[in-house]
């Protein structure tokens, strides 16, 4: 059981800064990705829609004798985790309760902004997940749409980005917060740009840091925690387009991505 991988699932391309954080912290360790390059985008989809794919995702991955399974999408975090987590034996982690956690730990005023696509913020999961931990902290939160296509096209620090950031900051600002949640696996790369924008009074919570300090702790306590020091294994698979998978997912990752294979899920 330690040597098997960490099974990790995304819409697209974003859940790469997630694993990302898991194989930096966690150099040991296998780990198996599912991009679903061929559904994406999750957050235009119906909650029915992202549970069944979901779902096929969650199978495919268990199918590789996984240890443990995160959901890298914010979507299917807010709508289908529950759903898993009954489903599996194995232990199951989406990305949104150990951002909400690194959240209302970091804010001095107890006034913490939200940022991700239209659907996480329709979902208000964090909103919730936050008010579940801290009953007293106030949220706010923020579409931001454009921040993925701007993430993929490698468009994080010019000054289309930071017009666009300042755009959708402005409201956030004036609502005095002092801690902002990344809500999308896409927004680390404009990590820069949004502080630049929001200025150093703000602290940004990176919920694939967190979510990565997550897996370490489940890995201890489960005593699941590989102890080889051996070079891991790193396997991707995509619904559709690999080659573009590979290019735009080095932008995530870096040069260590490796090749692509094609995953043929029910429903693709």
């Amino acid at each position: 059981m330690r040597n098997n991988p960490i099974g990790i699932f995304d819409s697209g391309i974003g859940g790469l800064t997630v694993l990302k954080e898991i194989a930096g912290l966690l150099p040991r360790e296998n780990t198996v990705y599912l991009g679903d390059t061929a559904r994406v985008p999750y957050g235009n989809k119906s909650k029915d829609t992202v549970v069944r794919y979901s779902f096929e995702n969650a199978r495919f991955l268990v199918g590789h004798h996984i240890k443990l399974l995160v959901i890298a999408c914010n979507t299917a975090s807010a709508f289908a985790l529950e759903d898993i987590k009954d489903a599996l034996t194995l232990p199951v982690i989406g990305v949104i309760e150990p951002g909400a956690k690194a959240a209302t730990t970091a804010t001095r005023t107890g006034r913490i902004g939200v940022i991700g696509t239209e659907g996480t913020i329709k979902s208000n999961a964090y909103c919730s997940a936050i008010k579940a931990l801290s009953p007293g902290v106030e949220t706010f939160t923020q579409a931001c749409p454009l921040f993925v296509p701007l993430a993929e096209e490698g468009w994080t620090d010019n000054s289309v980005a930071i017009d666009t950031a300042a755009i959708y900051l402005a409201p956030l600002k004036k609502f005095g917060i002092d801690t902002l949640v990344l809500g999308c696996t896409h927004y680390p790369l404009l990590k820069k740009t949004i502080a630049k924008v929001m200025g150093p009074g703000v602290t940004l919570i990176d919920s694939a840091e967190a979510t990565a300090m997550e897996v370490m702790r489940i890995l201890e306590e489960k005593g699941i925690a590989n102890i080889e020091s051996s070079t891991p294994s790193r396997r991707f698979y995509v619904t559709d387009s690999p080659e573009r998978f590979i290019k735009v997912g080095k932008t995530f990752f870096g040069e260590g991505l490796g090749d692509a294979e094609l995953a043929y899920l029910a429903g693709c």
